[in-house]
């Protein structure tokens, strides 16, 4: 059964909490990546069926950026969700759902934007365990997650992608899996990157673009997060975004 959604009373009671921590010195960022991990499960429902594996040509030219802001994952451990796992031990972020079945999203504020950027992060599945729901990295999402946005998602044991969207109550494929040998096999590491271009987003795998959408039910605004399913430990780490 789907997990109940937290009444937004609560939201309202830690956001006056986050104020005091604010004035007694403590980390703004780190509180409001916490009021995110809140409420941020859904069911995953059933696995689409896999798609036959497609290759695109890269982008002729590269992501030329100014700025590169390097977010500190060390801030997003929250060990006060019911519904997700999380842990920071030697420059690495873990994450996971806490039922096979449900997926555990994480948001970061509203200053960790990825519009017009290149987005990216390096991930791996540390037990090489089965995922039928896949992990990956958040875009465009509504800071409050799984309201709004995109996640961009692989799944390193069959080596295939795939990309969702996310509306209330609701994950709906915007490219069904798809198998890529782009995708780094088993418990080794992969590298997501999503490039925000003024027509189409183009999103990589390892330096190698696998597809491309359409920023159609992106959020205004919206940020970075980091996605993870079926109670399996992802490892994350070095999550920037370059503008």
């Amino acid at each position: 059964m789907q997990p109940k959604k937290s009444s937004k009373a609560w939201i309202w009671v830690l956001g006056i909490l986050g104020v005091l921590v604010l004035l007694c010195g403590g980390g703004g960022a780190a509180f409001l990546v916490y009021i995110a991990s809140l409420d941020t499960n859904r069911n995953g429902g059933p696995t689409p069926n896999p798609s036959p594996s497609t290759r695109t040509t890269p982008s002729l030219t590269p992501f030329e950026s100014k700025d590169v802001q390097v977010i500190d994952l060390s801030k997003w451990v929250s060990k006060t969700s019911m519904y997700g796992n999380t842990e920071f031990t030697n420059g690495e972020f873990f994450m996971s759902s806490k039922k096979k079945g449900y997926y555990y999203v994480v948001a970061a504020p509203a200053d960790y934007t990825t519009e017009s950027a290149s987005t990216s992060v390096i991930l791996r599945n540390v037990d090489d365990a089965d995922s039928s729901l896949g992990y990956g990295i958040v875009f465009h999402s509504d800071p409050t997650p799984l309201e709004k946005g995109y996640a961009f998602i692989i799944d390193s044991k069959k080596q295939k992608y795939r990309v969702a969207r996310h509306a209330p109550g609701k994950e709906i494929d915007v490219i069904a899996w798809t198998s890529s040998s782009a995708i780094n096999g088993g418990s080794e590491e992969n590298t997501l990157e999503v490039r925000d271009k003024p027509e189409r987003i183009e999103l990589y795998i390892n330096g190698e673009m696998v597809t491309s959408i359409k920023n159609t039910y992106g959020y205004k605004g919206g940020v970075v997060g980091l996605y993870s399913g079926d109670a399996v430990n992802i490892g994350f780490k070095k999550l920037q975004i370059a503008k």
